[in-house]
């Protein structure tokens, strides 16, 4: 038992002596650093190791179980030093990541996002979409949360979602050697993420397009209409149907000329990944996904299908 405190008392003194001497330090360039949740104390030290924040990830994971922190580690986007003085590194993880949390989903237009950020205070959504618009951003602000400051600038906040865009879309579109350029796997992408209700149907939905691309056939697509009409609408009429926009797939063939929303890596991984299937049609079903046919004969028996349903459920 005395041997074991005189080791805690060493150990205490050790760490005391790091945290006076690393007090001293002056703080690197800022970096972000995103903590996901469920982050044990290993886990985060090796991340912020990797960022340039701390030198030694064994101290620091050691130092995190000494005070307790590695239970309370709060999830989000830090600005820190690289490197930075550990005292100020804890006050840090302890206060929690900066500004205001906004989510961002997956098939969001620049619309609704300007419209939630407006909303959260962070920016007016006038100059934000004034922005994206001019630089036809539309398909690059990356879905995910964001930890934003009040009043940001809309081109800060602007870039913020392009980094997150830049390190998550370019590399996976690289390393699949995909043909297909990257403006039009994104078109693409963004249709397949409105379309899509369940993750496994993505690649079905994807290769459904791509399949009436190759035969010259319209897609048909009802959020390319949804997009060109400046709404997300059900039950689109005929008349609908014939909007006048270059984005209608109901009238112009190929693709539209740009992403209808901002799809997530998901739908983008279903396009460069598509499945094997000669399905060119897909309807709604009545649980939550789609019936995928061949042929239009069968597609139109599937229609059939489900207004049977829907009228017996009434």
């Amino acid at each position: 038992m005395v041997k074991a405190g005189r080791i805690a008392a060493l150990l205490g003194f050790a760490l005391a002596s790091w945290l006076m001497w690393e007090t001293f330090r002056s703080s690197g360039p800022k970096v972000q650093v995103v903590l996901p949740s469920g982050l044990n104390a290993r886990q985060a030290a090796r991340l912020l190791a990797r960022a340039g924040v701390i030198d030694s990830p064994r101290l620091f994971k050691l130092l995190l179980k000494t005070t307790g922190l590695d239970r309370q580690l709060k999830p989000g986007e830090y600005r820190l030093g690289a490197p930075m003085p550990l005292s100020r590194l804890l006050r840090a993880l302890r206060a929690g990541p900066p500004g205001i949390r906004v989510v961002i989903p997956e098939g969001f237009s620049a619309q609704q996002i300007a419209e939630r950020l407006d909303a959260a205070g962070v920016c007016r959504k006038r100059d934000f979409l004034r922005l994206v618009k001019r630089r036809r951003l539309e398909g690059r602000l990356f879905p995910t949360t964001y930890y934003l400051d009040s009043g940001s600038a809309p081109e800060a906040v602007i870039r913020r979602m392009l980094a997150e865009f830049d390190k998550t879309i370019p590399p996976v579109y690289q390393a699949s050697g995909s043909r297909m350029g990257l403006e039009a796997a994104l078109a693409l992408a963004s249709i397949v993420e409105r379309e899509a209700r369940k993750d496994a149907e993505r690649p079905l939905i994807a290769a459904v397009y791509l399949n009436r691309l190759r035969l010259g056939m319209r897609l048909e697509a009802d959020p390319t209409v949804q997009y060109a009409l400046g709404y997300w609408k059900k039950g689109l009429t005929r008349q609908d149907l014939k909007v006048a926009s270059p984005y209608n797939t109901y009238v112009h063939r190929g693709l539209p000329p740009g992403p209808i929303c901002n799809p997530g890596l998901n739908s983008f991984e279903a396009v460069l990944h598509p499945a094997t299937t000669d399905a060119l049609y897909f309807v709604a079903d009545n649980r939550g996904g789609h019936i995928f046919s061949a042929t239009n004969a069968q597609h139109i028996r599937a229609k059939q299908k489900i207004r049977r349903e829907l009228r017996a459920r009434r």
